[in-house]
């Protein structure tokens, strides 16, 4: 199963280097789950190959966030200033509150699925919501679920944003944050910066890098707020937050205090690429279509809700700091 999960993994990464599908947004994250899904759904795993697949979806999954928190710097952040720590924050607060409301209230949508759902459209896309599984404790159905919307809204995200531009005249640099604060994924904040210009293409990144160091406090909230002891463990306590929270926090700190060598900094963003990618891919080898299926078109519903409340909402928060 190794072999499987290796090549899986491979065929995504090598995928994502496609110009077509970067010029999507589209990273090897999304296309591993979606590539373990289909292997997943064509061969069945056996009982004798849950152990690698287990592994790959806790270990090299949370191994792959603490390392991701070595693209991250504080210095960023003070590049473009306090306003920009607010805008992200109101737009990851205002995103949750919104969406695991109507998630569960009117659209009926599990708890699980509601705050994946979310989390992927407030923070990071995929990542995020390989980050929120493990407090959540949700199905490899729901996680699948949550990944495709964000893919989908995602994209879909990075052939708006030209259109937006070219109407509202608004500075690169500045445009470039707006992309940053609302956009799904990383990938996808690159690839849309990139359609109007370098310093739209800059400017995005950072501001998506700051949404990414909220990642941390996000998935505390969720485990002592939103998700709290289950079964045997104390009624009413927190859920147990896991310690690759704080080694991404960590991460971020040691990147932030020093100076890396260029080539150990690009190892570790390849080897936090990877095992993200490895993790992804085992979620979607567990992941069955019959499950996807029978979530109907509620999280459909609630992601393009989520979808037109960060070009609509963001926008407006942008226009009010940076105009």
């Amino acid at each position: 199963m190794w072999i499987h999960l290796l090549l899986i993994t491979g065929s995504a990464v090598a995928l994502a280097q496609v110009p077509q599908i970067a010029g999507l947004g589209l990273s090897a994250l999304p296309l591993a789950i979606l590539l373990g899904m289909l292997y997943g759904n064509l061969y069945p795993t056996k009982g004798n190959d849950e152990g690698a697949v287990n592994w790959c979806q806790r270990r090299a999954l949370r191994l792959g966030i603490v390392l991701f928190g070595f693209n991250l710097s504080l210095q960023q952040v003070a590049a473009l200033g306090w306003q920009l720590v607010l805008v992200d924050t109101l737009v990851i607060c205002v995103v949750l509150a919104v969406g695991i409301g109507v998630g569960m209230r009117l659209l009926g949508l599990s708890r699980e699925l509601a705050v994946l759902t979310s989390v992927g459209s407030a923070v990071c896309g995929a990542a995020a919501i390989a980050a929120a599984e493990p407090v959540a404790r949700a199905r490899e159905q729901d996680v699948a679920v949550a990944v495709a919307t964000v893919v989908l809204f995602g994209t879909l995200a990075t052939f708006c944003y030209p259109l937006i531009y070219s109407l509202c005249g608004w500075e690169e640099s500045v445009f470039g944050i707006y992309i940053g604060s609302t956009v799904h994924e990383v990938a996808q904040a690159v690839a849309a910066g990139q359609s109007i210009g370098a310093d739209a293409m800059q400017s995005a990144l950072v501001a998506k890098l700051v949404r990414v160091m909220l990642l941390a406090p996000v998935v505390v909230f969720l485990g002592s707020v939103l998700f709290r002891a289950r079964g045997g463990e104390r009624r009413g306590a927190p859920a147990p937050l896991p310690g690759f929270v704080f080694g991404f926090a960590l991460a971020v700190g040691l990147n932030s205090v020093l100076v890396l060598p260029q080539a150990l900094q690009t190892v570790l963003q390849l080897a936090s690429q990877g095992l993200l990618a490895l993790g992804m891919a085992a979620l979607g080898v567990k992941a069955r279509w019959r499950s996807i299926r029978s979530a109907g078109a509620r999280p459909l519903l609630l992601s393009s809700l989520l979808f037109l409340l960060l070009l609509g909402g963001g926008f407006v928060l942008n226009a009010y700091f940076y105009r």
